[in-house]
């Protein structure tokens, strides 16, 4: 009995972590639409990427003091708006700048990956919501120098 106890036990270990990992490549895309958004001002990736709750909030470096500041919260609507403004301006990120995504965790329903972006790193806290993977809150930090 206690053998099969430890099989059963070890299934579902393995079975947990293949889960895991299938919804890495999910939580990745995620993120990439999230920078992909903000960097080519493509609002369908912002809103497939973020949910509408969103929490951002930052800290930005002050040239002058070399101070970090609060840079105040974003919203979805303020994401969307800042999306539409790149476009619009046509401001679009060179193809040089900074763009990794790293998945630190995912579980069942939440995950957490860190993200370096021309405005510096963002920790992201990630939801899945009717079979998809959304930004529920960031917490950043720039610029990166």
């Amino acid at each position: 009995m206690k053998r099969y106890l430890l099989l059963f036990s070890v299934f579902l270990a393995v079975q947990s972590l293949y889960a895991q990992a299938s919804q890495h490549p999910d939580v990745e895309q995620a993120c990439m639409d999230y920078i992909d958004g903000f960097y080519q001002g493509d609002t369908a990736k912002i809103i497939r990427s973020l949910s509408p709750d969103l929490l951002k909030f930052g800290y930005w470096k002050n040239k002058e003091t070399g101070v970090y500041e609060s840079d105040g919260q974003m919203t979805f609507t303020e994401a969307l708006d800042y999306s539409r403004n790149v476009l619009v301006k046509q401001r679009f990120v060179a193809k040089e700048a900074p763009r990794k995504v790293e998945v630190l965790d995912v579980g069942n329903h939440i995950a957490s990956a860190k993200v370096t972006a021309w405005w510096g790193i963002d920790y992201l806290l990630l939801a899945k919501v009717d079979d998809r993977w959304v930004i529920q809150q960031v917490l950043w930090e720039g610029p990166l120098k």
